[in-house]
């Protein structure tokens, strides 16, 4: 165990992000407790080795990308954390039809075109040895595995939610900021956002063969608006979930994430602070802006039937989106199925009558909305079960 909290330091998701971007989240963000000064010059030190390799790939490639079109209706997976988003996505990913934002696009989008045998098959085999499953939900991990642009966004610029982990005590600027009020953004702003956003996507699709792209990225719940400019033919499926199921799940989900990324320390009552608000925020925002979607281009698919019936729930998918091509992957996606069988999911202690009060209070708007009921505090919780499933 200490062996594996030891090699954190070297897990930060911004190792090979942009060294501009770094610097300047360091300058922005000073804040940094002594215990994570290691931390901080570990990711320094990777982001300015690994510049050439990003200055060689958009000298290199600049161009082709910036002409890759990209398929005119993505399909984006919507939802809160922990409802099963990645679950779907890795699903719908077997389809041979579908490309995606790897992991290693994600973690390192400025040098992925270039950095396959330098960075990315040593890292690869780095990542399987340290973690051949994903903690959250014990999920095999690989480089290649389907993950969210967020992180690339994250890597490229100080543009993203995501920072709001490696600097938790500005975990609500960067939430607000970059989800909650993202349409207030200055336009200056919003404008390099998409440019970074269809540069990603662009790499993507050209690394793909230009097939339709599926997106699972939970942050794009509030910024449907801005995805319907970018793509007004795009297609949503929207995962939902037992609101008391994602407390527990979220909080693991928030400790886990860091783990690996903070450089300041914040109490657990903090922590939960967050789940209870950003729940609050991101799925008001979803619920409004579900509106702007056009007929037929939406479904809405809940968590506990994909894992009761998930290929019934997929046919549902790919029938209400008018897209072709589900009877040729059902195999794959049955293959896949089975070979997650096994994993185990995770399990956390019962609901207490404190949090069902909590949960009841904070998202009380979730439950007529999302169709699920109400515990009572009486009740012990008994009903909602004991584990976090994938997501």
């Amino acid at each position: 165990m200490a062996q594996q909290k030891h090699a954190r330091i070297f897990e930060h998701p911004l190792l090979f992000g942009s060294f501009r971007s770094w610097l300047t989240l360091l300058w922005n963000n000073r804040d940094i407790d002594r215990k994570f000064i290691i931390r901080a010059l570990i990711v320094t030190l990777s982001t300015l080795l690994t510049s050439p390799f990003r200055l060689y790939e958009s000298v290199r490639y600049g161009r082709i990308v910036r002409n890759t079109a990209v398929h005119p209706s993505p399909i984006f997976i919507i939802g809160h954390w922990r409802t099963g988003t990645t679950h779907l996505h890795n699903i719908l990913c077997q389809d041979k039809n579908h490309g995606y934002v790897s992991m290693f696009q994600a973690f390192a989008p400025g040098l992925c075109l270039v950095g396959e045998k330098i960075i990315k098959r040593p890292f690869n085999k780095l990542a399987k040895k340290l973690h051949p499953t994903r903690e959250i939900d014990n999920i095999p991990l690989s480089m290649d595995n389907p993950e969210e642009e967020d992180l690339a966004i994250a890597n490229m610029s100080s543009y993203s939610y995501l920072h709001m982990y490696t600097f938790p005590r500005q975990a609500r600027y960067f939430f607000e900021r970059y989800i909650t009020y993202f349409y207030n953004l200055p336009e200056s702003i919003i404008a390099k956002w998409k440019e970074l956003y269809l540069t990603m996507m662009r790499k993507a699709t050209l690394e793909a063969g230009g097939k339709r792209l599926v997106i699972k990225n939970c942050a794009d719940s509030a910024r449907i608006k801005t995805l319907l400019e970018l793509f007004p033919d795009a297609k949503f499926i929207h995962i939902y979930r037992n609101p008391y199921d994602i407390f527990r799940s979220t909080q693991h989900l928030y400790r886990v994430v860091l783990e690996r990324s903070q450089l300041q320390a914040i109490s657990p009552d903090e922590l939960e602070a967050w789940v209870l608000q950003f729940y609050t925020q991101l799925m008001q925002r979803l619920l409004a802006d579900r509106a702007l979607i056009p007929a037929g281009s939406l479904v809405e698919v809940k968590y506990e039937d994909l894992e009761k019936e998930p290929l019934a729930q997929l046919r549902k998918v790919y029938e209400t989106l008018s897209v072709p091509g589900f009877a040729e992957a059902e195999p794959a996606m049955h293959a896949y199925l089975d070979s997650i069988a096994d994993f185990k999911k995770g399990a956390y202690k019962k609901l207490d009558d404190n949090l069902i009060k909590k949960v009841n209070q904070h998202w009380h708007f979730a439950f007529d909305a999302l169709g699920y009921k109400r515990l009572e505090p009486a009740s012990g919780g008994k009903s909602t079960g004991e584990k976090a499933g994938k997501s």
